[in-house]
């Protein structure tokens, strides 16, 4: 079979498209495929905003990463003319002694980034739309801030266009064929050889993937708008936040032009079938329940009546850190999965690191903790409560 392109991209969503415009900005002939037409509402990156926080609650490994991405995202704004990055600062809460409190100070100090700590009073004070318990501190990033995650997809699908990559939507790879120096990826419609292969399919990659047994579970979540007290809770008054209750952890934004208080949680969540999900909010009592019960205790003001709510997913892995890998037996393939409902704010880095990997080009961070032989015999993740809290 005559040879196509040098590198395909299966799934053009967070990290693929970052990779597509990465590689193709090198003059490397690129393709992605996508099964719908990003952005989109079917995956993970749609629901019009993310957080970027750099001290890092999830482990200070993540920290080197989640700084060059923060650069990166400003690079493609200023390259796209398109804003893409608020910067609204980003609010930590949570009990003193939480684990997750404790590693983002930790990370701070040993980054030197800037942190302000304060009590629940200074949080109260500063911020009257929080209610903040007695024992409960604030972590302040003033650096940091919310991505407009659609318009970020928009973005780099836009200079990747520029760049001569190629972009298939509404196409489903039905099966990739992994052959020594190369792969073949099937489609419903057609055959495509490539050198090389990149796999960002989000909850869909445990099915292209099956022969490899990853122990990834795609999660249904949900997240919504609440009518809120525009003068404490604006986007010029009020910070993006997330907020660490025992065995829970939500996390929220500011009204933006209007558009009321986002608030999404963490944990919990449906496992499914990705190509089964119900993505109508509100067929669970719990899709605004949950989300309802948390804005009314520690956002009184933002618990007005609910002007949206939206259904995306998560794909976990069962200790919720990535996977940024090559396939064990194909080395010119190259995967990154599992995000577990953190990983929007790396996107730009991953397509930086994807297009290293797959050229054989170093790579400068430490990936052992996202390699995918860590689950060997590892049960995918069921549910439980995460541990991280």
């Amino acid at each position: 079979m005559k040879k196509q392109y040098d590198v395909v991209v299966v799934g053009a969503g967070t990290a693929g498209m970052a990779a597509g415009y990465f590689l193709a900005k090198q003059g490397v002939k690129t393709l992605l495929i996508d099964s719908f037409d990003p952005p989109h509402s079917n995956g993970s990156h749609h629901g019009d905003t993310r957080i970027i926080r750099h001290a890092y609650g999830e482990g200070e490994q993540y920290v080197p990463m989640v700084l060059r991405a923060q650069h990166l995202w400003e690079e493609l704004q200023q390259e796209s003319e398109e804003t893409v990055f608020l910067k609204t600062g980003i609010l930590g809460i949570g009990p003193e002694d939480s684990p997750f409190m404790q590693e983002v100070v930790k990370s701070a100090k040993t980054y030197n980034l800037p942190l302000e700590m304060m009590d629940n009073a200074s949080v109260k004070q500063r911020w009257p739309g929080f209610e903040v318990p007695e024992g409960y501190i604030g972590c302040f990033e003033s650096s940091s801030g919310v991505l407009l995650s659609e318009k970020c997809i928009s973005a780099f699908r836009k200079l990747a266009l520029c760049q001569n990559a190629e972009l298939w939507t509404n196409i489903r790879v039905e099966n990739i064929e992994f052959q020594p120096n190369g792969v073949i990826v099937e489609t419903s419609n057609d055959r495509v050889y490539a050198d090389k292969c990149i796999i960002t399919a989000g909850a869909w990659t445990g099915k292209l993937l099956k022969s490899l047994n990853i122990p990834l579970t795609p999660v249904r979540k949900t997240v919504a708008w609440f009518e809120a007290d525009e003068e404490k809770y604006n986007q010029h008054q009020f910070p993006g936040f997330y907020y660490v209750l025992p065995n829970q952890m939500f996390y929220g934004f500011p009204s933006i032009d209007g558009s009321g208080v986002k608030v999404g949680r963490m944990d919990g969540g449906k496992n499914i079938d990705p190509d089964q999900v119900d993505r109508s909010f509100g067929i669970y009592q719990e899709d605004e329940e949950d989300l309802r019960s948390f804005v009314q205790a520690h956002l009184p003001d933002a618990a007005g009546q609910l002007k949206v709510g939206k259904v995306c997913l998560f794909t976990r892995t069962p200790d919720e850190d990535f996977i940024i890998d090559h396939h064990p037996d194909y080395p010119h393939v190259a995967i990154a999965s599992g995000f577990s409902g953190h990983g929007f704010k790396f996107g730009s880095v991953f397509g930086e690191i994807l297009a290293n990997m797959t050229l054989g080009k170093k790579v400068e961070y430490d990936l052992s903790y996202f390699r995918i032989g860590r689950f060997s015999g590892a049960e995918p993740f069921s549910g439980r409560e995460l541990k991280k809290y």
